[in-house]
């Protein structure tokens, strides 16, 4: 029963996008060809997530499940606006001929007039853009990695690390990758910008240890920068959207997810931090387990500056960016510099710099992807390196940052 609100609800939006078919062609052939395809995307997505296990969680059949959903239901639903508004004129004018008939008797018969095929084409010129560009996210778009660069400035930066450079990745989410030359590449990416510190913000897995089983060897291959390679956790890595036999299950699963750092050569801050020294001067990295507001609060600022001194240089990875604008931006040890991940930017959005950036994603973090300053503290927000729910990225691309640090006033 719990399918059958949602079903019906697909088949009248399927219903109403057919029309635009119809009127553009007559053809059949076409006519049950589409509707073929279309039965079968919806009866392999119902078998999909009707038969979703809960002990096992996301799967690569879920990914591809929500991906063919999202892939024919984005560009029905532009049809159907189109088809609406259409509907909404042919209906006033309707009105207007039957009042016009009824008083001054006129003689057509016809009230409501036949669809104009023009609005058609252009319902399903303007909804295959959305369908382009899914289809390139799924199939190009999430391995499309970039690097992104930023320079921060810091009069109480110490000296010695003046043009310190720093790589942050986030969101790995192993589970969802099925090309392995695509990540080998993404690795090489990582070290080539030979940088001064590694740090990674969280959510290795999608939920289960042994989805990194296969990548082990990849991403034991990034370099050890000279100040070492640093992570926290993220939400996922908690093992709390699954059904477990056991706790004793879940908590085997989480210690095996902590394993993994190590077995990549990564340590693990969970609520710690540690002091990386140059040249006598030294600067706190300092990493809380998964806080966020609508999520798990497992971070403690108080536990993880332990030992550091308010006046020391900081830098914080903290998974959820909320974390941040609830908790972290306005605290009295001032945090120079926060990284986070966790949105992927939603994987969709629009991104000309200097011009737009827009992604749904806005609408629920304040901060979900780039760079942001309050009060002379800086939070990066990474837009993620795997993927996750929907097997693709729409103009949100995964992403390895670059950040500079520079002592003193920016530049004008």
């Amino acid at each position: 029963m719990r399918w059958l609100i949602p079903i019906v609800l697909y088949l009248l939006l399927e219903l109403y996008a057919f029309q635009a078919v119809k009127t553009i062609s007559k053809n059949q052939i076409i006519h049950i060809v589409y509707l073929l395809v279309s039965i079968s995307i919806l009866g392999y997505v119902i078998y999909t997530f009707s038969n979703y296990d809960r002990s096992v969680g996301p799967t690569k059949y879920t990914l591809r499940a929500s991906g063919m959903l999202l892939l024919t239901l984005v560009p029905k639903l532009i049809l159907v606006l189109f088809m609406f508004g259409e509907d909404i004129i042919r209906v006033c004018v309707a009105g207007y001929t039957y009042l016009t008939n009824t008083f001054f008797e006129g003689t057509a018969t016809q009230y409501l007039p036949d669809r104009r095929k023009f609005i058609s084409q252009i319902a399903l010129g303007v909804a295959a853009i959305p369908f382009a560009g899914l289809l390139h996210g799924i199939f190009r778009g999430k391995y499309n990695f970039k690097v992104i660069h930023h320079v921060l400035h810091f009069n109480d930066l110490p000296s010695a690390f003046d043009g310190f450079r720093v790589t942050q990745i986030s969101d790995i989410h192993s589970g969802s990758f099925d090309d392995p030359a695509k990540i080998e590449y993404a690795v090489d990416l990582i070290n080539e910008q030979n940088t001064d510190l590694l740090l990674f913000t969280g959510d290795i897995v999608n939920t289960m240890a042994k989805e990194m089983d296969d990548w082990i060897d990849t991403f034991k291959r990034i370099k050890t920068p000279q100040y070492g390679k640093y992570s926290v956790l993220g939400n996922h890595d908690y093992g709390e959207y699954v059904t477990w036999e056991s706790q004793e299950a879940k908590e085997a699963n989480f210690q095996a997810i902590k394993d993994i750092h190590n077995k990549i050569d990564f340590n693990l801050l969970l609520n710690d931090n540690r002091y990386i020294e140059k040249e006598g001067e030294r600067i706190a990295v300092i990493g809380v387990e998964n806080w966020g507001h609508n999520f798990k609060k497992a971070g403690d600022l108080t536990k993880a500056t332990k030992g550091v001194n308010k006046e020391d240089f900081k830098i914080l990875l903290s998974h959820d960016p909320s974390h941040w604008e609830h908790e972290v931006k306005k605290h009295d040890d001032h945090f120079h510099l926060t990284l986070s991940g966790h949105t992927h930017g939603f994987q969709f959005g629009i991104e000309i710099p200097g011009f737009m950036r827009w992604s749904p994603v806005q609408y629920v973090y304040k901060q979900w992807a780039g760079m942001y300053s309050e009060m002379g503290r800086y939070l990066n927000v990474n837009r993620g390196f795997g993927f996750h729910a929907f097997p693709g990225r729409v103009g949100i691309w995964p992403e390895i940052t670059v950040i500079e640090l520079r002592k003193g006033e920016k530049p004008t």
